[in-house]
C-alpha cells in the first residue's frame, strides 16, 4: 500500500541485455492506483527498454513483474493489452488517410455486414462511440470527419490517447514524450487531457525530457540512469536542481 493508494504495478530486477549491452540492470519500480509516475533520464538510459517490458515488445529476460499483487508475464502486446496496459509511442502509429473514428477504431472496427470476406464496418457506431470518447476526454476537434493527417500535432495526440483508452487502458496508460515536438498552445491542451485522466483516476506513466512539465502533471518521479531506476522522488519535495542532479549522477538516489 502506498500513499496514493493500492498498489498496481510491481516491477523487480529487471534485466534486458541486447548482444554484450546491458540495456536494463536490475531495474525496479513501483506504481500505485491512480498515480502518475515521470520516467525521466538521459538518452540510453533505459527508460524505452523499461516502458518496451512493459509493452510486451522486448520483454525483460528476467526479472518479475506484478499486478495488482499477481505474478504476470508480459511477452507480447497483446498480453499487455489483455492486462489493460496501452502505450501511446511519440509516433503516435496513427493512419493518416482515416479519420477520427477510423484511427479511435482501427482494427476493431465493429461490423454492420460480415459474409465471408466481405464486411461494412458500423460507422454509425464508430461515430457515436467516438464522440462518447472525445466528450468524456473534454477533447475538442471541429471536424472529426477529416483525414488525421490534417489534424494539428496536439489533436493528433489526443487521437491516440483516445484510441488507448477506448480500447481499454483500465490498469495503466503509458504516455512516450507526449508534449514533444508541440507548440506552446498544443502543449497547453495536451497537458489539460493528462489533467482530465488524472482527474478520473487513470493511473499513468509518462516519459519525458521536459521536466518542466513533468512538474506540472507527476505525483512521482523515477530517475533512470545506466538500465536502472536509482530514485524515485515525490514531485513535491524536489525541485528540477535536484532532479537533474538524480539524472547525471551529482545526487545519490533515493526512493520516496
Amino acid at each position: 500500500m502506498t500513499e496514493n493508494g493500492q498498489l498496481l504495478l510491481e516491477l523487480r530486477n529487471l534485466e534486458k541485455s541486447f548482444g554484450g549491452l546491458r540495456a536494463l540492470q536490475g531495474a525496479s519500480l513501483e506504481i500505485a492506483q491512480g498515480q502518475t509516475v515521470a520516467l525521466v533520464g538521459d538518452n540510453g538510459a533505459g527508460k524505452s527498454t523499461l516502458v518496451k517490458a512493459i509493452a510486451g515488445i522486448q520483454p525483460a529476460d528476467s526479472g518479475q513483474i506484478r499486478l495488482r499483487g499477481q505474478d504476470v508475464t508480459i511477452s507480447s502486446p497483446k498480453d499487455a493489452g489483455e492486462m489493460g496496459i496501452e502505450v501511446v509511442y511519440q509516433d503516435l502509429a496513427l493512419a493518416n488517410s482515416l479519420d477520427v473514428a477510423g484511427n479511435i477504431f482501427l482494427g476493431e472496427e465493429p461490423l454492420k455486414v460480415k459474409l465471408g470476406w466481405f464486411s461494412v464496418p458500423d460507422t454509425k457506431q464508430m461515430d457515436a462511440e467516438t464522440a462518447e470518447t472525445l466528450e468524456r476526454l473534454r477533447i475538442r476537434i471541429p471536424d472529426p470527419g477529416r483525414p488525421v493527417a490534417n489534424l494539428s500535432g496536439g489533436q493528433r495526440q489526443a487521437v491516440a490517447i483516445g484510441r488507448s483508452i477506448r480500447k481499454g487502458a483500465r490498469e495503466l496508460l503509458v504516455l512516450d514524450e507526449p508534449t514533444a515536438a508541440l507548440g506552446v498552445e498544443e502543449v497547453r491542451k495536451v497537458l489539460g487531457l493528462i489533467g482530465t485522466l488524472k482527474d478520473e483516476g487513470q493511473t499513468m506513466m509518462i516519459v519525458s525530457h521536459d521536466l518542466e512539465h513533468v512538474f506540472m502533471v507527476s505525483d512521482l518521479i523515477a530517475v533512470m540512469r545506466q538500465g536502472r531506476v536509482v530514485a524515485t522522488v515525490k514531485t513535491s519535495d524536489v525541485t528540477k536542481t535536484d532532479v537533474v542532479g538524480l539524472i547525471v549522477g551529482d545526487i545519490e538516489g533515493a526512493v520516496a
